[in-house]
């Protein structure tokens, strides 16, 4: 009787961690929501630049983000400001100087997707399948990038997305954009070469 009562215990002890490692947890807390989510999302909205088609919420900020820090750095380079990117972005600049946008159009797309991949955006249309990082920002093997960065460089670039995320309703201040600067410095050894 009593090897059948230890093998009881046995079993109901196993039953009990198996059960209570099934239950759920209340007091861990719910995993945060992604940096996409906390874009809108997954959630459609009609695209401002495409009338009559839809696009996510997350994506279009994204987008939106994107193309505002393009014309700052834009802005930076007609003005011929200090520390300006222009020779990071030459060959893209002379061809939208010539009247062809392709690449520009091409160049923001692909920032649009690495991002909203990159920081929860799930659906098919957030598949990134441009360059690494390295290699997308190697003149010698990229092209399309005019020289290489140093890290003021790319500090004056995070600088550009920050203001461009504040431009488009990100407040400094906040957790969200606290990540987003994070994810750009997780960005920075494979960019500065």
């Amino acid at each position: 009787m009593k090897k059948f009562s230890n093998w009881a215990l046995l079993a109901l002890a196993f039953g009990a961690v198996a059960f209570t490692s099934c239950s759920k947890d209340d007091d861990s807390p719910a995993p945060a929501p992604s940096i996409y989510e906390r874009l809108g999302g997954t959630t459609m909205v009609a695209d401002p630049d495409n009338p009559g088609q839809m696009i996510e919420q997350g994506r279009l900020s994204y987008r939106k983000v994107v193309n505002t820090t393009v014309g700052l750095i834009v802005a930076d380079v007609q003005a011929n400001a200090s520390g300006n990117l222009g020779a990071h972005f030459a060959p893209i600049l002379g061809e939208v100087g010539a009247g062809n946008t392709t690449n520009l159009a091409i160049l923001v797309d692909n920032l649009t997707d690495f991002f909203s991949f990159n920081t929860g955006g799930t659906n098919a249309v957030n598949t990134y399948s441009g360059l690494d990082m390295v290699t997308a920002h190697n003149p010698s093997l990229n092209p399309r990038m005019g020289t290489t960065s140093t890290n003021a460089d790319y500090t004056k670039f995070v600088g550009y997305v920050g203001a461009a995320a504040q431009q488009n309703g990100v407040a400094a201040n906040t957790e969200l954009y606290t990540d987003i600067v994070a994810v750009l410095e997780s960005l920075r050894d494979p960019i500065v070469q």
